[in-house]
Formats: structure tokens, sequence, C-alpha cells
């Protein structure tokens, strides 16, 4: 019913008496379906107004993929920033010819803020990564891509753990990531597509590349 949009996006579902004659199941196996689909992020409980469908975005329903991601084990670093590779690359790819000139000033603060280095002593490695994730997620936006962006955002709480642990351990790490974000960002100024992917990728690869080391 949801899927046909019958019951669309905002929609309050029938009362479960209703529901559950309608589909011929018990009220029993209506809740665990309803418990199920909202786990998901399709449903949501609204405390004394009933369940309604969500806005179904790809942000919200991709939440469950986010958890996966969060699970997964330290030996999965690996591919997912593998995955996270192309699916960067792809996104500077796009936001080259679609990202407003108010996005890039987002990325020139962002740059601002990764160019100083914890490691002698100019703020901390949670700031320079939180500034880094603000710049991906900036570029995975200006991509018009919702679905990707989404995708995007799953994997970037996993691989921040990742990217602070290299921030502590890896000398020098700071002015290289500095160097390679500030290429993104002449790529996308330049509205260059295929070297803004080039670029996103590289950078990708060099995380990549510590961790296999």
């Amino acid at each position: 019913m949801i899927a046909t949009g019958e019951f669309p996006p905002g929609h309050r579902l029938p009362t479960e008496r209703e529901l559950a004659v309608r589909l011929g199941v018990s009220r029993n196996t209506l809740r665990e379906a309803i418990r199920a689909l909202t786990l998901v992020g399709m449903l949501e409980s609204r405390q004394g107004d009933g369940t309604y469908v969500t806005a179904l975005v790809p942000a919200v329903l991709l939440d469950a993929f986010s958890m996966m991601v969060e699970l997964s084990q330290d030996t999965t670093v690996l591919d997912l920033l593998a995955v996270r590779r192309v699916l960067e690359a792809a996104a500077a790819a796009q936001a080259a010819s679609r990202i407003s000139d108010e996005q890039l000033a987002g990325l020139a603060a962002c740059l601002e803020e990764m160019r100083r280095d914890p490691q002698r002593g100019d703020g901390s490695v949670d700031e320079v990564v939180e500034a880094d994730m603000r710049f991906h997620s900036i570029v995975a936006e200006a991509a018009g891509n919702p679905v990707l962006s989404a995708l995007i955002g799953s994997l970037s709480g996993r691989t921040q753990r990742a990217r602070l642990w290299r921030g502590h351990m890896d000398r020098g790490v700071f002015d290289r990531a500095g160097d390679e974000h500030e290429a993104i960002y002449n790529a996308l100024r330049d509205r260059d597509p295929t070297r803004a992917a080039a670029v996103a990728a590289a950078h990708i690869d060099g995380v990549e590349s510590f961790f296999r080391r």
C-alpha cells in the first residue's frame, strides 16, 4: 500500500482493527509488521495520534544501512573506504557542474579550519576531522542526488573513527589532507568534473593506503 502510493508520505494509517480486517491478519501479526516498518524508517508512531507514513526520503530510509555500517567489524574499514572512494568521486564529478557560490564559500571555510595542525598544537584532531566531514557533506549535497548524499553520509560515521585514529598516528597527515582537499576545492571551483572525480578518488585512496600499511 505504501509502495503503490495508496498510503503516501504523511498519511495516517487506518486503525489497527480496520487494517487487520482489510489485510486478513491477526492484530498481533499487524503489530509486528508495523514495528518492523517503523524500524526501517517507513512508519513512525506518534504518541496518542496514531501511526504515520514517514517522508520516505533517502536519508530516513537509509538509517538501517547506517546501523549496519556502525556495527561492522574493524576488518571492514578498507571495504567501506573502497566503496566511499567510488561514491565520493561520483559526487565530486556531479557537484562540479552544480555547486553554488554559497557552497564553495562553505568549502573554503572548511579548508581554513582543516589547515590547523593538532600535531603542532594548533586545534584538536576532533575539530579538524569535523571540518573534514562538513567538507565532504557539502560536496555530496552539491551533487544534487539525495540518494548519493545519503549513502555517503551513512558511511561517514564509521570512517570518521578511522580518520580520528589516523590523525593521532600518521605524522604529517593534516598537511597532506589539507592539500588534497584544496585540490578538490580548486577542481570544483573550476567546474572540472573529470579532475574533481580524480582528485576526490585520490584523496580517499590515500586514506586506504595508510590503513593497508
